[in-house]
């Protein structure tokens, strides 16, 4: 089957416990294609990526693996749903040595199933965007390199704006309003999905007003309804104000609805980038998701897969000398695999300030905007049926006019129950 080229890595706003991003594309098919072992001397080390789409990454990680002169290193090119199996090879005893994932899960660590990375960074440390690196920390330790960053943003079209007289929105109340002024018979102000943001936003309506999933320590839950529910109040309205596209061909990640001209402005990805470039040149710009009240600060969700270490892999140093050879080292491997299969962010700033593409129009404003507002969608204490819960109300306060405070009563209760459980 063709591949998506562009779309695969939005995979990586994966949350906790293998939660996707609802709506987004899948990862291209095709078959598992097995292990390339490399040239190296000394232990064997398995290693797993998940199936990303773009042409060239598989035939670059194989490369990369061979070059190691330390190791025979396996790779294992993952189809299919990688975090799946991965949490079953991590049960066993015959799992890979190192693997790929977008956030260090409290629960992993106490099934001893990561090492600390801390040791590994160095003086590289602060070369590394911070949020990317919240992602892979519990406790002040690091337990996963980062290496390529993706993130979501808000497109719009210069000319159209220009054209209604409206301001770049920076607040929600600004991007209602603009929403409304820019729709007209032919097109809809906004697209935020075909579920009208319900299954993309996540927490940034939580950002927008000052909170988060959960608090810094992961342990307790990290917004109250009542100071939440306003801007829950706001999404609904947005939903039900005949600004919103819905029912598009192709849902958020795929920019074709900005593209073709059937809406204004749409929350999308960096991935669409070179896409909308190609069809609209430079009457587009991309910025932040707005503040929703005055507490609030503007915010980009941003998500990086890390280069982790199984705590029971028998190779545990072989491993990790590894990893930091390949993605604390090697910032030419590094480089090559941000910069030349799509369109991505290197986790690195000094990499991303060599980046070519990156120097200049909206890729050197999706920099700024990482650097200046980047958060992280999954937390390590965020797991899957805490996730269920918040959704499920999200979907139910938008799509359904549920009461907002009600509604984040209810996932509070569920989120507390798997927060005593997590932490038992």
């Amino acid at each position: 089957m063709a591949k998506p080229s562009g779309y695969s890595r939005r995979s990586v706003f994966k949350g906790a416990a293998g939660i996707a991003v609802a709506g987004a594309l899948a990862a291209a098919c095709g078959s598992n294609t097995g292990r390339g072992s490399s040239g190296g001397n000394g232990p064997t080390i398995k290693q797993w990526y998940h199936q990303y789409g773009e042409a060239g990454v598989e035939q670059a990680v194989k490369r990369y693996a061979k070059a190691y002169p330390k190791a025979d290193v396996q790779v294992q090119w993952t189809a299919g749903d990688y975090d799946t199996k991965l949490a079953t090879s991590l049960l066993g005893k015959d799992g890979p040595d190192v693997f790929e994932q977008s956030v260090a899960r409290v629960d992993q660590l106490k099934a001893k199933q990561l090492v600390d990375l801390t040791d590994l960074f160095g003086d590289a440390k602060d070369d590394f965007t911070p949020a990317v690196l919240d992602a892979q920390t519990v406790d002040g330790k690091i337990y996963g390199v980062p290496q390529a960053i993706d993130m979501q943003m808000l497109f719009y079209r210069k000319s159209w704006l220009a054209k209604a007289g409206v301001s770049v929105p920076t607040t929600l109340d600004e991007l209602a309003t603009a929403a409304k002024k820019l729709t007209n018979k032919k097109v809809k102000g906004l697209f935020l999905g075909n579920d009208g943001g319900a299954g993309v936003l996540g927490a940034v309506p939580l950002w927008s007003v000052g909170q988060n999933y959960l608090t810094d320590d992961q342990k307790k839950v990290g917004f109250d309804p009542a100071a939440a529910a306003p801007v829950f109040a706001k999404l609904r309205s947005l939903y039900t104000s005949g600004s919103l596209l819905l029912g598009a061909p192709a849902d958020w990640s795929d920019p074709s609805a900005f593209t073709q001209g059937l809406t204004a402005m749409q929350w999308s990805g960096l991935w669409a980038v070179p896409v909308v470039q190609k069809a609209l040149g430079n009457d587009f710009g991309v910025v932040a998701w707005p503040k929703g009240d005055a507490s609030g600060k503007l915010s980009v969700p941003i998500g990086a897969y890390g280069s982790t270490v199984n705590g029971k892999s028998t190779q545990v140093d072989a491993a990790k000398a590894y990893v930091k050879w390949l993605w604390i080292d090697k910032t030419e491997y590094q480089q090559d695999f941000d910069l030349s299969y799509g369109f991505h962010i290197p986790a690195r700033k000094s990499i991303a300030a060599k980046a070519g593409k990156l120097k200049s129009g909206a890729g050197a404003d999706a920099v700024k905007l990482v650097q200046e507002y980047g958060k992280v969608q999954s937390t390590p204490g965020w797991t899957a049926t805490m996730n269920t819960a918040y959704t499920d109300a999200l979907n139910n306060i938008i799509r359904k006019g549920s009461n907002p405070s009600t509604e984040l009563k209810s996932a509070i209760t569920k989120i507390d129950k798997e927060l005593t459980a997590l932490y038992k």
